[in-house]
């Protein structure tokens, strides 16, 4: 059954089946397969039971303040001030992309509108400054990766409502991976800047450096106004959400780029996103079901089990399985498929789930910028205005620094856990596992 399931689905992804209707089409003919066929308005009862959760209402929010932020203009005053401070260094702009990318993570939460939102902006500049295109639209689509692990994330929101973790918890956990993520980029971009002759630019004066500040200290004060109000306890993730698109548009407000056309191309793009992935959740959400129902993730416990009892050697399968999912399903529909497969397995490995959560967020993210199916290089196809096949050998490099932290986070699990752990304390809740 499990082999119908997904076969069916990568089939349809192949065929450009859109994710929506391809999980829906495979979650349907794997319940008739089943023998469920007779009971078919299983699927509608989990689905309505799946999207009904409060946690899932701070999706929407965050997605809202990611695009009120694009359509404002707040892109641009971020961009320019990750210009002025690092700027003039060797590869300057190619540091600039990733920066801009690590501050603007703090608002949206989401790679896409990083690709769609700051990729706009960050291409246009270095190849006016005499970039290789393709070599801007791969360290724009490799920076884009940070986006979802440095909270707030949306994908770490949907990750703890499935794995019953704290959201908080898993905020905290993406903080140091997502900035070692960032780092290893530069560190590359600076190995990369040593054989190549690239473009530079003079060094920004301490006047610039303060005015590009003062024009953008709104925007960038964004991020530690959203983080620290849920971490201060005086609100919750959804009412950050909700905080956050509130502050967008009063930015918008100051900055005078608020107005009904604005304000109704972000609902709308809210609104056209929101829905797909709550249609997804509804989706996988029956999908669980039916793999609990047929012991599917028992079964692929035994058979892990029957080949290693050692947890590093399970992790390292997992990030190569992770990987290859990674390749040719989104990261959304790939994590509801996979985490309630999974974490029975995680849990018979001693494997913290919190831990799980960042290592999983981070192999599905390295999927948009992998081949065939990698939706952010397509996005740059789009927004750089260059061919698939020179922005996709283009961004194979920029996949070292990404894997090399990969395996780092996998097998330091202090990395991921030590901030939640100090912040909020040990996750006790493991205990009930």
């Amino acid at each position: 059954m499990a082999l119908i399931l997904f076969a069916t689905f990568i089939v349809l992804i192949l065929i450009r089946v859109p994710v929506s209707m391809a999980i829906g089409a495979a979650v349907l003919l794997s319940f008739i397969a089943a023998g469920f066929s007779d009971s078919l308005y299983v699927i509608p009862l989990q689905i309505l039971e799946g999207v009904n959760k409060p946690s899932l209402a701070a999706v929407p929010f965050f997605i809202m303040a990611g695009n009120l932020m694009n359509v404002m203009g707040m892109t641009d005053r971020i961009f320019n001030f990750a210009n002025a401070l690092v700027g003039h260094f060797k590869a300057g702009l190619a540091q600039v992309n990733v920066l801009s990318s690590m501050i603007f993570a703090g608002v949206s939460g989401a790679a896409v509108a990083d690709c769609a939102g700051l990729g706009v902006i960050e291409i246009r500049a270095m190849t006016k400054r005499g970039y290789p295109r393709g070599f801007s639209a791969a360290i724009t689509v490799a920076s884009a990766v940070v986006g979802p692990l440095i909270p707030p994330s949306i994908g770490l929101v949907i990750y703890a409502f499935l794995a019953q973790q704290s959201i908080e918890r898993m905020f905290l956990a993406g903080l140091i991976p997502g900035v070692t993520v960032g780092l290893s980029l530069m560190l590359f971009n600076r190995i990369l800047a040593v054989r190549r002759d690239f473009p530079t630019q003079p060094k920004a004066t301490g006047r610039d450096v303060l005015k590009t500040a003062r024009d953008g200290f709104l925007a960038l004060v964004a991020p530690g106004i959203i983080l620290g109000s849920i971490l201060g306890g005086f609100v919750t993730a959804t009412e950050a959400g909700v905080l956050a698109c509130l502050y967008s548009i009063a930015l918008g407000s100051v900055y005078g780029t608020l107005n009904i056309k604005n304000l109704i191309q972000a609902l709308t793009d809210t609104m056209m996103m929101t829905s797909v992935i709550m249609i997804i959740i509804g989706f996988s959400i029956a999908m669980g079901w039916l793999l609990a129902i047929e012991q599917v993730p028992q079964q692929i416990g035994e058979v892990i089990f029957a080949y290693t009892d050692s947890q590093a050697v399970f992790l390292g399968i997992l990030i190569v399985f992770v990987l290859l999912v990674g390749c040719v399903v989104e990261g959304v529909p790939a994590k509801l498929m996979l985490v309630p497969m999974l974490l029975p397995v995680i849990d018979q490995f001693g494997i913290d789930r919190v831990h799980f959560g960042i290592i999983l967020q981070l192999a599905l993210l390295i999927g948009i910028a992998t081949p065939p199916m990698g939706i952010g290089l397509y996005i740059m196809v789009e927004v750089g205005k260059v061919s698939f096949e020179r922005v996709t050998m283009a961004v194979i490099p920029f996949l070292i620094p990404l894997l090399v932290v990969l395996i780092l986070i996998t097998y330091v699990p202090e990395l991921t856990l030590w901030l939640p752990n100090l912040v909020l304390g040990p996750d006790t809740s493991i205990l009930l596992q």
